[in-house]
């Protein structure tokens, strides 16, 4: 039975006590860019210095990526076998600007999926097989309980399986020395 991402907050009430401020299913969000794929935005932090204490802040959950001391935390379902999108470029471009605003602008025009980001990632595999490629054609297969750090590289995730891929990643917003 596949996971179903699932968010709990806590925070703070009037009195400075800890408490469950949420508990929700996230919903899916879906763009032509990754056909099949399921994005599930959990939470992220301003760019800047993340704080906490009296008043809990909202989650910021745009752009995409983090900038600088910033940061992102979702789910992404990866479909079967994920590829390029096979709608029109135009097309694509507008709905993820709209849906995902961000997420394109670090990936070459190629079209292979290679991108580069000025983040530290940690991409945690939950469910499922899925590929990460990094330059001249290094690959490695990440299975259930792997958790990639990613600093900052250049880099493809495909899903060359039959199976649905479900992984978590967290981003915080880095400065590329």
């Amino acid at each position: 039975m596949p996971i179903e991402p699932r968010l709990i907050v806590t925070g703070h009430n009037d009195d400075g006590d800890a408490v469950f401020v949420e508990d929700r299913r996230p919903e899916a969000v879906s763009v032509q860019a990754l056909p099949g794929a399921d994005f599930y935005l959990l939470w992220g932090t301003q760019d800047g210095v993340a704080t906490v204490g009296e008043k809990d802040p909202a989650p910021v959950l745009r752009p995409y990526f983090p900038g600088l001391g910033g940061s992102r935390a979702l789910f992404l379902r990866w479909a079967p076998y994920s590829d390029e999108p096979s709608a029109d470029a135009d097309s694509v471009r507008s709905e993820v600007a709209e849906k995902l605003p961000g997420l394109l602008d670090p990936f070459e025009e190629n079209g292979d999926g290679m991108h580069t980001t000025d983040t530290v990632d940690y991409a945690i595999c939950l469910e499922g097989e899925l590929s990460l490629e990094l330059d001249h054609g290094a690959e490695v297969t990440l299975t259930p309980g792997t958790c990639v750090v990613q600093l900052g590289t250049r880099h493809a995730w495909k899903n060359k399986s039959d199976r649905p891929a479900l992984m978590c990643y967290v981003q915080i917003g880095a400065t590329r020395a």
